[in-house]
């Protein structure tokens, strides 16, 4: 499949699942071609991206977007990797903002997928050719801590602990705004937003997923001329949806500086930043083969050290999470 493919599903099509349907007509040879694209997030329905699980009704709009060649296979990539743990079966590293994680639309080099295949030929196949060893991502412009495995084992393994929440991923985030409680749970289902397939939404749908995330005040700082001051708060992932953070954040109403796509957008309260203020500060969880626990921290790149450290003057006060994570993240 060499370009775009628009169906409209017809009367006698409604009720069977969009991966069958699609494997059954158009130019996609098999029912495995389609379950490729859905994996990539090339197939919408009505605009929206679609999970393979979808029921087809009468009158839905279904557009498939080519994914990339499969015939072109990765090649290594000579790039630095800021290793934090590694043995012979997994790795945790530190991704800097700006690395993409695998291939995707518009990044077909220079990704965290080409770096690993150059520092290694271990790599679990699990999630396909083009994610080779990936366990989760990270957004393109949030650097932080992540999992990497090298064998097919410690892969599904971890991906499994993933599923069951025995993973420990916190982040930290400075907002906009002044959040009045120390803590709090945003519990509200996410999926695609269906006028811009790049961004995600809080949803009803039938296909949101449930997305949890809880976090902690750890300083909060005054407003100023531009702003209606600041929160640097630590949020910790039960699930790991696209853009979770980002996307709760902002859905009550405490958008992370800098955001390109849900923040305000203001170079001078955005302090200047031309990606989002979040990090993933802390990973923790057992090893998978030798049972070990790994608990690695990650202080903030210097770029969020220096804009953290110029908001000092304007300090409220930190709290108790601020007095136990804050050294941590400053380094």
């Amino acid at each position: 499949m060499n370009e775009r493919f628009t169906h409209n599903v017809r009367a006698n099509e409604a009720g069977m699942r969009l991966d069958v349907l699609l494997g059954q007509i158009g130019p996609l040879p098999s029912r495995a071609a389609a379950q490729k694209l859905f994996a990539g997030g090339y197939v919408l329905v009505n605009g929206e991206v679609a999970s393979k699980r979808h029921i087809a009704r009468a009158g839905e709009r279904v557009d498939v977007f080519p994914a990339p060649k499969e015939d072109s296979a990765l090649e290594a990539e000579a790039i630095p990797l800021d290793i934090r743990f590694e043995d012979a079966h997994l790795i945790v590293l530190s991704k800097p903002a700006g690395l993409v994680v695998h291939p995707a639309r518009g990044h077909s080099t220079g990704t965290l997928a080409h770096a690993l295949l150059a520092h290694t030929e271990d790599l679990g196949t699990q999630a396909g050719d083009e994610r080779p060893g990936i366990v989760h991502r990270l957004d393109k412009d949030t650097s932080g801590l992540m999992m990497v495995a090298k064998d097919d084992e410690t892969q599904v393994a971890l991906s499994e602990a993933l599923k069951i929440r025995a993973v420990e991923r916190r982040y930290v985030t400075l907002v906009h705004g002044y959040i009045a409680p120390d803590s709090g749970i945003i519990d509200a289902p996410l999926a695609r937003n269906p006028k811009d397939r790049m961004r995600m939404s809080v949803s009803d749908h039938p296909d949101a997923k449930q997305s949890v995330t809880t976090f902690r005040v750890l300083e909060r700082f005054a407003a100023g001329t531009h702003d209606d001051g600041y929160t640097l708060a630590e949020c910790k992932l039960y699930t790991g949806r696209t853009h979770q953070i980002r996307v709760h954040m902002n859905y009550i109403k405490h958008p992370v500086v800098g955001d390109p796509l849900y923040g305000r957008n203001h170079p001078k309260a955005d302090l200047g930043l031309k990606g989002q203020f979040l990090h993933a500060y802390r990973i923790a969880f057992e090893h998978p083969i030798t049972a070990e626990r790994i608990d690695l921290s990650d202080p903030l790149p210097p770029e969020l050290a220096a804009r953290l450290n110029a908001l000092a003057p304007e300090s409220l006060g930190r709290t108790a999470a601020g007095d136990e994570v804050i050294p941590i993240v400053l380094g």
